[in-house]
């Protein structure tokens, strides 16, 4: 046989941003042999008469960190077609990590991106395989993995690496910073794509502590982020704060020369219209030359959460002594009027913090003590009962023990603004957040949301720039060199779906997490096949390896396979 595999009869969209076009793609040894009108036998052949045939699509912001250790499928990016993901956004990782830090990195974790603790403590336990960077890379390639990852070295363990607990309450000193650029030297050496920082208000660690990057100088990030320039490769990653904005990242740019994207242009963000003008001047950066590239996402942020980890209001002085508090503690504190007296001073209907319009947009989406309060809006029950929102919220969190939970509409709601953003040039698709927030959110279907929302539904994007926008696009952001396009020579990874059939279900929560702990999952419909490397590891919706045997994916070191 002539090739491995062939899919004939369907639509190649290459990724570049041309239309579709009839035509045939094969496959072997793991690469892209031929595209086009392409003869020869194969060993399998996939039929895809009436579907698009694309480059397996690329998730750029994914929390798989610690999952990847003991989820080898990396569930659920594929289901929705993804077959590249990259890990360690926002600064976050679990390496480097000392021994005795394990339990402070799980705690951030728990923290900042909604992992369970239980789970944590339960999959990836307190005897890890790996200290360094690049041990754990070689951890993760000896484990194997569904599907392609990469991964960018995190501010936040570099820090508490070399200051430990200190590296969340000062500046570093010059000694602290020469120790911190070799380990990131050493993890761009090791094939990391990039170093990841934050300076989120939202971003509080445990205790209630700032996590370790927000304690950081520009002066500091400046410094960690010249390695890449004196590398030669590898792009710095941003989540965003007062501190480190569009200034600052010019600055940086700069300075290092090396490709900054910044997590994320979202609708609604610090105002009305704001988002449009940030989008404008990233636009005049673009056009100047400056590699500074906004991440946007087409699905609203939606965040369902309860008053036992309530991840929104942590950047809230108010909520200080909440994060510091054990649960017990936590019901004290949320029963007293004095903190009443100042979350609704803070966030309460009137007031002029962002949260004070939101509570129209906040549905009790589970109440175990008032089930028939389920999917109603909190303001509205709480004008019906005559009470504040922020005290009708807390009432019903203490009556359930602190379960109850509650959707808030956080940003990205207005369709139009969001239309205009991903429209946006020099923008790329982020945010998806798989991995993390699990029994928050669920994004990790943005791809499939895309296609079946923004494509097919409201037509608002052409299928030729989706999917350049879900695999090219992204692999040039992050210097991903053998994937997201239908090319002789490249990686063989490719998603066929049916146009009309593509997208994403409602969220569900389920409880497959280690620990028996929930998570949220969406569906995807209309992806009949996803190839990495040329192995399908998924068909009509099902698996096709066994999670326990040999798996395809590849760890993408400096940007490529092998």
């Amino acid at each position: 046989m002539e090739y491995d595999l062939k899919i004939t009869g369907g639509t190649i969209f290459d990724g570049s941003g041309s239309a579709g076009r009839a035509g045939d793609v094969a496959i072997k040894d793991g690469t892209i042999a031929a595209v086009g009108d392409v003869s020869g036998s194969a060993r399998e052949t996939i039929d895809a008469k009436g579907r698009v045939v694309a480059p397996g699509f690329v998730d750029i912001h994914t929390h798989y960190d610690a999952q990847v250790m003991w989820d080898r499928m990396m569930t659920i990016s594929p289901w929705h077609g993804v077959t590249t993901v990259v890990m360690g956004n926002c600064g976050f990782g679990v390496a480097p990590t000392r021994p005795q830090h394990r339990g402070l990195i799980m705690r951030t974790l728990e923290k900042v991106e909604g992992m369970s603790l239980a789970t944590l403590e339960k999959g990836l336990g307190y005897e890890w395989p790996f200290e360094s960077f690049e041990q754990y890379l070689d951890a993760v390639e000896k484990r194997g993995t569904a599907i392609n990852l990469g991964a960018l070295v995190g501010h936040t363990p570099v820090r508490m690496y070399v200051m430990g607990e200190e590296s969340t309450q000062r500046p570093a000193n010059e000694a602290e910073i020469a120790e911190m650029r070799d380990l990131v030297r050493r993890a761009i050496r090791a094939g990391a794509l990039g170093f990841a920082t934050s300076k989120s208000p939202t971003h509080v660690g445990y205790a209630g502590r700032p996590v370790p990057s927000r304690a950081a100088e520009l002066a500091e990030i400046k410094a960690l982020a010249s390695v890449l320039r004196e590398e030669g490769e590898g792009l710095l990653q941003v989540t965003v704060g007062r501190e480190l904005f569009i200034r600052e990242f010019v600055e940086l740019y700069e300075a290092t020369h090396r490709p900054i994207t910044w997590t994320a242009l979202l609708g609604g963000m610090s105002g009305g219209g704001n988002a449009l003008r940030i989008l404008r001047e990233s636009e005049e950066l673009a056009d100047k030359g400056f590699a500074i590239v906004p991440q946007v996402t087409g699905r609203p942020l939606n965040f369902e959460f309860n008053f036992k980890e309530p991840f929104l209001f942590e950047s809230m002085s108010v909520f200080a002594p909440i994060s510091a508090a054990d649960h017990d503690g936590k019901k004290r504190i949320y029963a007293s009027a004095e903190f009443r007296a100042a979350f609704k001073e803070k966030a309460g209907p009137g007031t002029q913090n962002p949260f004070a319009n939101r509570w129209d947009r906040t549905v009790i989406s589970y109440c175990p003590t008032e089930p028939a309060l389920e999917e109603r809006s909190v303001a509205e029950v709480a004008r019906q009962r005559g009470t504040n929102p922020v005290d009708l919220a807390l009432d019903l969190a203490l009556a359930s023990n602190l379960d109850a939970r509650f959707r808030m509409a956080v940003a990205n709601n207005d369709e139009a603004e969001v239309a205009q953003l991903l429209a946006g040039r020099g923008t790329v698709l982020g945010l998806s957040d798989a991995g993390a927030h699990a029994s928050q959110l669920c994004d990790a279907c943005f791809a499939t949301h895309l296609l079946g929302t923004w494509v097919r539904e409201k037509q608002a994007i052409p299928m030729e720039r989706a999917i350049w926008m879900l695999t090219a696009r992204p692999a040039e952001v992050f210097g991903i060199t053998d994937r997201g396009r239908l090319q002789p020579g490249l990686g063989a990874d490719v998603t066929i779906f049916d146009p009309d059939k593509v997208g994403a279900s409602e969220l569900r929560r389920v409880y497959d997490m280690p620990g028996g702990q929930d998570r949220l999952v969406s569906d995807a419909s209309g992806i009949d096949a996803v190839i990495v490397n040329g192995i399908v590891i998924r068909r009509e919706g099902r698996d096709t390896v066994a999670p326990d045997g040999p798996l395809p994916g590849c760890v993408l070191r400096h940007g490529h396979a092998g």
